[in-house]
């Protein structure tokens, strides 16, 4: 008995691409496609760029300088100048204040 493969003959049937298939965590997924678009970085965006890459690849503070301070500390000669952090803490309560004012 001779069995005629059904599958693999396509005789009549018209040549199209296969259509796209659905992923398996839903059968009702479409698939969409979009237009391109343009898109433009502001110059500002390409500079905070660029400090972004330079602060990833290099050190945001001086590690002698903290060795020196965490040395200073041990050996009891680290002496905080109270009045300059408060200066410090005031500058940055002004800051934010001033921040929060401007219009966005």
């Amino acid at each position: 008995m001779k069995i005629n493969d059904s599958l693999n003959s396509t005789q009549g049937l018209p040549s199209s691409p296969p259509a796209p298939r659905a992923d398996k965590a839903g059968d009702n997924a479409k698939v969409v496609t979009t237009p391109s678009i343009n898109v433009q970085i502001s110059p500002m965006s390409v500079q905070l760029q660029t400090m972004q890459r330079t602060q990833a690849t290099g050190a945001v503070f001086e590690a002698k300088k903290v060795e020196e301070i965490k040395l200073a500390i041990a050996e009891g000669r680290f002496q905080v100048d109270a009045e300059k952090v408060a200066d410090g803490l005031l500058e940055t309560v002004k800051d934010l204040l001033n921040a929060r004012r401007q219009p966005t």
